[in-house]
């Protein structure tokens, strides 16, 4: 168990990262196509780890999609990519509470 958490915790907790990331950050618009569920993965693990283990604030969570985004996948609407980056990684924040009471 990390600092705690119980794994079938955890394990719900990284799919609700996952969702959200494909639902609402979704850089290169899969959401939806079951094929690609998995594209977002190991974005998904790394911000749970942030948002979890390394106590991550918002913005260093922002940065980091942002930084998969523009750098990562090569996507150049950086306004929008910052605005989506920046919403989700305060939604992330948010659910910290709730995702350490399991």
């Amino acid at each position: 168990m990390a600092h705690g958490r119980n794994k079938y915790q955890s394990r719900e907790n990284r799919a609700r990262v996952r969702e959200i990331l494909l639902r609402d950050w979704d850089p290169i618009g899969i959401y939806g196509i079951l094929e690609a569920a998995d594209e977002y993965d190991a974005y998904a693990n790394t911000a749970y780890v942030m948002l979890m283990d390394e106590g991550a604030t918002a913005g260093e969570i922002a940065g980091y999609l942002f930084t998969v985004a523009t750098e990562h996948m090569g996507l150049t609407n950086r306004g929008r990519l910052a605005e989506r980056s920046d919403q989700v990684a305060k939604l992330l924040v948010s659910l910290r509470p709730e995702f350490k009471t399991h």
